[in-house]
């Protein structure tokens, strides 16, 4: 593929802007309380200020009306030259609807620090096709405001990607796991009754460490097939929202697929196994896995497994692709960050992962 150009790093007293590009949620009255959390946390934790993008608490309604807003934010965002980087408030389903509001040469001209998951696959593949290196990785709703505090395995994914020009190195698997909670309180028994707690008080708190969250011990990565080592330039995909820009200049082309590792995140959508077939075979079609190097994926359930062999060995005829199960960069918390673009190392005899060059200069 071609090189990416690699944006600056980030540094204590810098100015983030926190965006909402696809989905509106941070700016809805029951979820601001969790967003302002988010904003605190990751000023205290990083010693930078944050502002928002002057849509970007418009509200869900608002900015699904106005994905022209949601364009003219990033342009903004990008033309200040005051801003250092650029974070999204979530993920969502609809950002292929703001492509016709943004200007690649800007993106190619004013190269930042641009990170988010989910839906923001999207922006991966457009900053991509603008020549700069994007970053798969937390958002502000999730995993930064996570309940309870944000976890160490992500806000070290954080800093050493973002915030440091020192090569990356190995990805080790988290320690433990957690689904991502969107509840807004939580109850613990204290003496000889329940007391119900809100999770995002006003205050300027930035943890909790009463909020009872359930970790579930790790089980590290697991090699669904493959051997030995292999190196590839890693390309973020969330299925969805990339097969949504299929047809149009964004998506991806046969030279950022060949030699890469694909981040796929592929689950049965909506609970539908012939669903995340066609979604499979639609990336197959396209000819995304035929000269890749390896396929990372997030926890797959028997279903998801079982399809993504399926194709991968009898339809795409790639037995000798390495499939990594279990990495740690999906919809759940922690979350580690990865650099479009960069090279990763993978071992299937460790198993391990290794990023191996600096996500920023």
């Amino acid at each position: 593929m071609k090189n990416l150009i690699v944006p600056q790093k980030l540094n204590e007293g810098d100015k983030v802007a926190f965006i909402s590009i696809s989905g509106g949620r941070a700016g809805d009255e029951d979820m601001l309380p969790r967003y302002l959390l988010g904003k605190r946390r990751f000023e205290k934790i990083f010693h930078v200020e944050v502002v928002e993008t002057p849509h970007a608490l418009k509200g869900s309604k608002y900015l699904y009306d106005h994905p022209e807003k949601r364009g003219e934010d990033l342009m903004w965002a990008l033309k200040d030259d005051s801003i250092k980087g650029i974070i999204c408030n979530q993920g969502g389903d609809d950002s292929y609807r703001v492509l016709p509001y943004i200007d690649p040469q800007v993106i190619h001209n004013h190269p930042k620090v641009f990170m988010g998951f989910s839906d923001i696959a999207t922006w991966m593949a457009v900053f991509t096709y603008s020549g700069v290196r994007a970053y798969y990785g937390p958002t502000v709703l999730t995993p930064i405001a996570q309940p309870g505090k944000l976890d160490e395995y992500t806000e070290e994914a954080i800093r050493r990607t973002l915030f440091s020009n020192e090569v990356i190195g190995e990805i080790k698997p988290a320690e433990k796991t957690t689904p991502i909670d969107w509840t807004t309180t939580y109850t613990i028994r204290e003496g000889d009754k329940e007391v119900e707690y809100e999770r995002f008080p006003d205050n300027d708190q930035i943890e909790d460490l009463k909020d009872p969250i359930p970790w579930t011990t790790g089980t590290g990565y697991k090699v669904l097939q493959g051997s030995g080592k292999v190196r590839g330039h890693v390309i973020p995909v969330c299925g969805g929202p990339l097969w949504q820009i299929m047809g149009t200049k964004f998506f991806p082309g046969p030279d950022i697929w060949e030699d890469s590792i694909i981040a796929m995140e592929h689950c049965s959508i909506y609970g539908s196994k012939l669903a995340g077939l066609h979604e499979l075979r639609a990336f197959a079609a396209a000819g995304v896995f035929d000269k890749a190097k390896a396929v990372i994926t997030g926890p797959l359930d028997d279903d998801s497994r079982e399809t993504m062999l399926k194709v991968l060995c009898h339809e795409v005829h790639r037995p000798d692709l390495v499939v990594f199960e279990n990495v740690d960069y999906i919809h759940r918390t922690p979350m580690t960050v990865l650099p479009v673009g960069a090279q990763m190392e993978i071992d299937c005899d460790a198993p391990g992962i290794k990023i191996l060059e600096a996500g920023v200069r």
